[in-house]
């Protein structure tokens, strides 16, 4: 399986660094082909400039910077997210990610009268969502978890039918300790071993 990890977190020894390099090690252990999106490193810009968005429901994006993303998505059959959330969802450089790259003919098409759209990421089989929050569990499932919502809900529909998900987090994050940290990345390993 081709597995596409898209990992966005601004420092690089951060903890989500450590999540990071263990689910890679997890996919190339399962036997599965890694492709890695790092969108601090490369800097990717998740602004959407004003011709793009006024021509957002006409025609796939044209910007030559979003063309490695775009043949990123085509390639790939599984996408693992991994980011921290920040107030209850996703980074805004994801975000930026999302609204520029799963655009119209790529990863929807639109019919004439807008009001229906066709899914174009039919090939995604697997879609997964590791991410580090520094609330409490139980406060998370109150806010309703935006970022889970987001990304395991609203852009699986773009997804193959049958689209299996996976989410693991690693909650009470700003307390955390060496052992809560090397049980969480444990927990990585063993959920990635049977997604």
């Amino acid at each position: 399986m081709r597995v596409l990890v898209v990992y966005c977190h601004p420092v690089p020894e951060s903890f989500c660094a450590a999540i990071r390099d263990t689910a890679i090690e997890a996919i190339v252990q399962k036997g599965c082909e890694a492709r890695v999106i790092d969108l601090y490193a490369e800097k990717f810009d998740p602004v959407m400039p004003v011709d793009e968005r006024r021509s957002y429901n006409e025609c796939a994006p044209k910007d030559p910077a979003l063309e490695a993303h775009i043949a990123h998505l085509a390639w790939a059959e599984a996408i693992l997210f991994i980011y921290p959330t920040w107030w209850y969802g996703l980074p805004a450089m994801l975000k930026g990610w999302l609204d520029r790259v799963w655009a119209k003919d790529v990863a929807f098409a639109m019919g004439d009268s807008r009001r229906r759209i066709t899914p174009l990421m039919g090939h995604i089989r697997k879609l997964g969502v590791i991410t580090t929050c520094g609330a409490p569990r139980w406060w998370s499932f109150v806010i309703g978890q935006p970022g889970r919502e987001t990304l395991l809900r609203g852009m699986r529909a773009l997804c193959a039918w049958r689209c299996k998900t996976l989410y693991t987090a690693h909650y009470m994050m700003d307390s955390s300790t060496p052992e809560s940290r090397a049980a969480f990345l444990a927990k990585v390993r063993r959920k990635l071993a049977r997604f």
